[in-house]
């Protein structure tokens, strides 16, 4: 299990003010110190809080691997071949949203052809692609055959879900966990997930890695960000005990 910590809503709350602290860049370094396995970061269109300079500089000094989240198109999508992260996380984007809503849209002809020549040009870069998708069999089943190197599956709904619809949800996890693994996707899942709610899924054992960003940045607020990332990756560890 890779713990990969986002680092978005550290430039959120810079962004507030449109000033440089606190840096991103930085918490990077106290984040990789607290134990995590890699940085995510999504830029997005409008930057609204990521900077283009703050990928730049992230590529340059992180000692772990970088994903970066990207919608597949615009300017975005030839920055990251030219930047070329370990890797990109396709994710869809509306610029009226709070925050990502859902898995990419992979039903229609039109659709999947922007998404296979998004995930073509990626690769065609060197680097590895995921898509990050709802825990559904056709969504699964579509990424596997768009060529993606893996999937990210949204834990909103099972993050939302309480008592028995929790349960539902988690299995539902389970079963698009164990199909991609079965199609040759590694897998991986995000979205919502807290210190309460993280340990089933991490439990999952076809899951690889979980990227994990406002819960360390909100408990960093009190505790600081090393300490926040290096108690999420020990409830991740005794979750696969």
């Amino acid at each position: 299990m890779r713990l990969y910590v986002n680092v978005d809503h550290v430039a959120t709350v810079r962004q507030a003010r449109r000033t440089d602290e606190p840096d991103p860049v930085r918490a990077a370094v106290l984040v990789e110190l607290g134990g995590a396995d890699g940085i995510t970061v999504h830029l997005r269109e409008d930057r609204r809080h990521v900077q283009d300079r703050d990928v730049r500089l992230l590529l340059e000094t992180a000692r772990t691997a970088v994903n970066l989240e990207l919608a597949a198109a615009g300017d975005v999508l030839a920055l990251a071949e030219q930047w070329r992260p370990h890797q990109a996380t396709l994710v869809p984007e509306r610029r009226e949203e709070v925050t990502t809503e859902g898995g990419v849209a992979l039903e229609g002809e039109e659709a999947r052809r922007r998404l296979g020549d998004a995930v073509r040009r990626l690769r065609g870069a060197g680097i590895r692609t995921s898509l990050f998708i709802d825990p559904d069999p056709d969504a699964v089943r579509a990424s596997a055959g768009l060529g993606a190197d893996a999937v990210e599956l949204h834990t909103g709904e099972y993050a939302g879900a309480r008592g028995p619809e929790r349960a539902e949800q988690l299995a539902r996890l389970v079963r698009a966990a164990a199909l991609g693994r079965s199609l040759g996707l590694a897998v991986h899942a995000g979205h919502g997930l807290t210190y309460e709610n993280v340990a089933p899924v991490a439990a999952v054992r076809e899951i690889e890695e979980l990227n994990i960003g406002h819960s360390i940045v909100s408990r960093a607020v009190l505790v600081g960000i090393e300490r926040a990332t290096r108690e999420m990756a020990s409830i991740l560890r005794r979750a696969r005990r």
